[in-house]
């Protein structure tokens, strides 16, 4: 049986654990700059933004016609709206894809953040409607040029998300050289994307080759050299638990490593 002195230090050590371990957030919000209870997380962002890409798949089915009659040459005239469905279709994909990976950098759902979250949606919820004119207009050039219009859009967008997730905030496990060829990537194939653009008045499928091209460099959305770290696994060490001999204040360890530590003593 404990004596009495003993189980009273064992009780005040545990409720110290306890105002600490409340104290805990604050002080990770303090020297993180992003894990605060104000801050909103990312992860109704990414349901958002999930939802919305299911719609506008779901819109490109629903815009595939059968042929008129039971004949292959019926099936042929059809052509415009399988290439504009094929390539709107890996369009969607590979924006998924690249914007799934960039709010894993996200740490949380800043204003900035939702508000171009927001306009990179709008841009891709124009892609039906452009996917359906090229395919009634049989690829003239003004609906192509209107189609690689969006995709530029699209870019755009992603570009002033890219900005905010991985430019503005200070993200260790994010390279410089990392960051500079994000963004020399999305200007090039947005520059690639308005290209096609002022080409396909002349030459619609040249312009479709080309979109087609810088398509191919988001293939991989991981740049060449960086593996890709969550923001949202870093940000749980607090800055002065990863330098210890900065001169910051450091956060305390939790109450469970703290038991862990603490020598057992004979009772």
């Amino acid at each position: 049986m404990r004596p009495a002195g003993r189980r009273h230090d064992s009780l005040a050590v545990q409720a110290q654990s306890g105002r600490r371990d409340i104290a805990a957030p604050a002080c990770i919000g303090k020297e993180t700059g992003m894990m605060t209870a104000e801050s909103p997380k990312t992860e109704r962002l990414n349901a958002l933004s999930d939802a919305v890409f299911a719609v506008v798949i779901t819109i490109l089915a629903l815009d595939l016609r059968p042929p008129h009659a039971p004949s292959l040459d019926a099936l042929f005239e059809l052509w415009p709206t399988v290439i504009g469905y094929a390539v709107s279709y890996l369009f969607i994909a590979i924006v998924w894809v690249n914007h799934h990976h960039l709010l894993h950098y996200a740490s949380a759902a800043t204003p900035r953040l939702i508000w171009g979250n927001f306009a990179h949606l709008f841009s891709v919820s124009l892609l039906p409607f452009s996917t359906a004119w090229i395919a009634s207009s049989k690829l003239a050039p003004l609906p192509v040029t209107v189609y690689a219009g969006v995709f530029a859009l699209v870019n755009a967008t992603y570009l002033l998300l890219c900005w905010e997730a991985v430019d503005r905030p200070a993200i260790e496990q994010i390279p410089r050289q990392a960051r500079m060829m994000m963004r020399m990537r999305s200007l090039t194939t947005l520059f690639g994307f308005l290209a096609a653009a002022a080409v396909s008045l002349h030459y619609p499928m040249l312009a479709l080759a080309i979109i087609c091209i810088c398509l191919a460099v988001y293939l991989k959305p991981q740049v060449a050299g960086h593996a890709p770290r969550p923001a949202s696994e870093d940000t749980t060490i607090p800055q002065a638990a990863r330098h210890p001999s900065s001169g910051t204040e450091r956060c305390q360890s939790s109450p469970e490593s703290r038991l862990q530590q603490r020598p057992n003593r004979p009772a």
